[in-house]
């Protein structure tokens, strides 16, 4: 899951980085044309990076407690 996880957000990695080196919008003649929504972008960014994706594909790794029961 974290493969799939981590092969997203590079995804929207280069998403973003598209939108910002080449506009978020355009216009032909009097329309404008939306490419993509940043923020939707940026907030799918923040959702797997907080679900555990990493850019670099490193897995996080948390913190585990154990209860000992101590019996006589």
């Amino acid at each position: 899951m974290s493969d799939v996880l981590n092969m997203r957000l590079k995804q929207y990695m280069a998403a973003e980085t598209a939108i910002l080196t080449g506009g978020q919008s355009y216009k032909i003649g009097n329309r404008t044309l939306t490419r993509a929504d940043l923020a939707e972008i940026r907030s799918e960014i923040s959702k797997l990076l907080a679900a555990g994706a990493s850019i670099d594909g490193a897995s996080r790794t948390t913190s585990r407690t154990k209860q000992v029961i101590l019996r006589d």
